[in-house]
């Protein structure tokens, strides 16, 4: 009984603690997505169009280590086929040596990863104020916020997992020109109102409306891009979500006919026995 009291109480003192991270840092607004839940999938044209915001915006600074122009072919994601990703490849320059062992560039190809806009970090430090951009392969993963006592709680049970893309979308709207009264920004800074202090290194990259042209008629919003970008980079940070859901259910009907064949073993090895 005392054990239990001390672990009971060392929860409860986790859970006050919890909202003390984000202090300083405004909750995003919960969004709808496509991919949420366990029946949820990507939206194909939503990864397409986030992918060419990367390409024509973000790649500037930063890169997409992880990621192999191959992933985009992958099943359960963008929807492209082996040979567009082939092209999209052939459309990047990549660092390599020749037979004489000298640096030469070429084509890129399907099993190169996307190129880093820099050549290391003290490079992209230099070009970007003394700040390297972070790499986006698994930036939907690492970004997040505190959701605090009991909320936390109840995205055991709603399975709510999706607050990297939530912060993501936020965060592409949450720039403020001129900062509100009372804030201070140091110089160099942008003051964003879901970024952890408000201060942050990067500028605005969609400043406007019609900054990103679509090619499938979708509206050219600052909202629009923000939720695709997003949504491209939570495929980014988890490429095999589909197929983790299916092996997902495949193990629970496993489970269930397992548990059904045991229970009636059970009954019949048991049957004699008063």
């Amino acid at each position: 009984m005392k054990k239990q009291s001390i672990v009971l109480a060392a929860a409860f003192a986790v859970a006050l603690t919890v909202p003390a991270f984000a202090e300083g840092q405004v909750a995003p607004p919960r969004l709808t997505w496509s991919f949420a839940g366990p029946f949820g999938k990507y939206d194909e044209a939503q990864l397409q169009r986030g992918f060419k915001i990367y390409r024509e915006v973000c790649s500037n600074c930063h890169s997409l280590n992880l990621l192999s122009f191959r992933n985009l072919a992958d099943p359960g994601g963008l929807g492209y086929s082996e040979a567009q990703a082939a092209q999209v490849a052939s459309e990047y320059k990549i660092n390599d040596f020749d037979d004489s062992g000298q640096p030469t560039q070429r084509p890129g190809r399907p099993a190169d990863h996307f190129p880093a806009p820099f050549a290391n970090e003290a490079q992209a430090k230099a070009a970007n104020g003394g700040t390297a951009p972070p790499d986006m392969s698994t930036l939907a993963k690492a970004r997040t916020y505190a959701r605090g006592f009991p909320l936390w709680v109840v995205d055991v049970f709603t399975q709510y997992q999706e607050q990297g893309p939530d912060y993501i979308a936020a965060l592409l709207k949450g720039y403020k020109d001129p900062p509100p009264a009372g804030a201070t920004v140091p110089q160099g800074g942008h003051y964003n109102e879901y970024f952890p202090g408000h201060n942050i290194a990067m500028p605005p990259p969609l400043a406007s409306d019609g900054q990103v042209k679509y090619d499938d008629g979708t509206p050219e919003t600052l909202d629009q891009y923000s939720k695709d970008v997003a949504a491209f980079l939570e495929w980014a940070s988890e490429p095999h979500l589909m197929a983790r859901k299916r092996i997902g259910f495949q193990v629970i009907i496993f489970l269930i006919v397992l548990s059904g064949l045991l229970y009636f073993t059970k009954k019949k090895v048991w049957s004699s026995v008063h």
